[in-house]
């Protein structure tokens, strides 16, 4: 295979990405998809943040739980354990943040055990009565808890499942609407698949072709008060490939694309009264829908419903389809710079950015940073630094044996 071509084929791929983002605005309606703990969407780890948010498929690190723990597998050290550190608004406050653990241990060459805690603070709020009055400082906060395992099922193939619980303390009891508020609570699944292949490429020692697949926050919808009303949880769809090239061996790239979709139902677009302009309901008082499909469905049915659910039809739900772009080089193993491309379409909430950082390791000790830069909607984590280390325990035994 020619390392032009495939230099030529990623430069193609990337113009039909952009191409197809400039689809005309001015017939397209705003019909964003919400759900509830958004939290969990955050790419929690400097590295990916740095990549323009992609992880599905590039090379395994200690926080590759959140992305695909099916890539435990492909690493070589037997143990490995990141902390991550990104400042939320920072702007604005400086008292909201959000803080990752994750780990892994390899029981053998077929079998990983990972884990995970995701602590999202929105620091300090002073909540007042209907009058006004002061009811006191809280800090409301998030947080999930992950554990994985991941099995080899042949020599380039492995699967992982990963359990995730969620708790969600935005109002700490305080009385929303006349009702009395509650944690938001709710378990959830992620099922994860990642294959690689090895290629013959012309001028490169080693290439490497990655294929990575998740489904993740399968899981219950989640509520914050006793009435019925429930949210759904951001279950995720995430495919991408990934292009290693070893240039030789103080040289590396990493090219890599992620594709991710939310399979909640897509808001209809609800009936109104010409005279009135208010909603048109049913004999039983429910509104009526014009466009769209009903989402007050379960989890289940949401899923499947929500690849074809759009009042748009085919063209909206592929505008519901956002992708990054990342690219990655090594120095040595030692020095890495990293940029990318989030692009979300702007009718379904405009989010665009450039990332980018860099990493260094140095035996047991790797430190990695990131920087986002907005091009449209403002971010919470622009013009701010977030930063993740991780520990080879694997380099430090070998340290204190030597």
């Amino acid at each position: 295979m020619n390392f032009n071509k495939v230099i030529l084929s990623l430069g193609l791929l990337l113009l039909v990405l952009n191409i197809q983002a400039q689809i005309s605005r001015d017939d397209l309606q705003l019909n964003t998809i919400t759900t509830a703990v958004p939290f969990l969407q955050i790419a929690p780890d400097a590295r990916a943040g740095a990549m323009g948010d992609i992880g599905v498929a590039t090379p395994a690190d200690a926080a590759s739980i959140h992305w695909n723990a099916a890539k435990y597998l492909t690493l070589k050290p037997q143990m490995g354990l990141s902390v991550s550190y990104a400042p939320w608004l920072r702007a604005l406050v400086n008292d909201i943040n959000l803080a990752y653990l994750s780990g892994y241990y390899k029981l053998d060459d077929a079998n990983v055990l990972a884990a995970s805690l995701r602590y999202f603070s929105l620091g300090s709020i002073t909540f007042t009565d209907e009058m006004g009055e002061s009811r006191g400082d809280y800090k409301p906060h998030e947080f999930a808890i992950d554990a994985a395992w991941a099995r080899k099922l042949s020599e380039k193939f492995s699967m992982g499942i990963t359990a995730r619980y969620i708790y969600s303390n935005l109002t700490l009891g305080q009385h929303v609407a006349g009702q009395e508020s509650q944690a938001g609570q709710s378990i959830a699944a992620d099922i994860s698949f990642f294959y690689y292949k090895d290629l013959n490429i012309e001028g490169v020692e080693n290439a490497q072709l990655n294929l990575g697949g998740t489904i993740s926050n399968m899981g219950n919808k989640i509520s914050y008060t006793e009435t019925t009303v429930r949210d759904f949880i951001p279950t995720t769809l995430r495919i991408g490939p990934t292009l290693v090239l070893d240039i030789d061996e103080h040289n590396s790239f990493t090219f890599g694309v992620d594709f991710s979709k939310l399979l909640v139902p897509t808001p209809p677009v609800w009936k109104l009264n010409d005279s009135t302009n208010n909603y048109e309901l049913d004999p039983e008082g429910r509104r009526m829908i014009e466009r769209g499909m009903d989402p007050n469905v379960s989890v289940v049915t949401g899923m499947i419903q929500s690849f074809y659910d759009a009042p748009g039809g085919l063209g909206e739900e592929l505008r519901e389809v956002n992708f990054g772009v990342g690219a990655e080089y090594w120095y040595d193993k030692q020095f890495a710079i990293r940029a990318g491309y989030f692009h979300e379409h702007h009718t379904k909430g405009d989010r665009k950015y450039v990332t980018m950082g860099a990493g260094l390791k140095y035996n047991v000790f790797g430190l990695d940073f990131a920087y986002l830069v907005t091009i449209r909607q403002r971010n919470p984590l622009e013009n701010t630094l977030r930063f993740t280390l991780t520990f080879d325990f694997d380099a430090l035994k070998s340290d204190l044996k030597n």
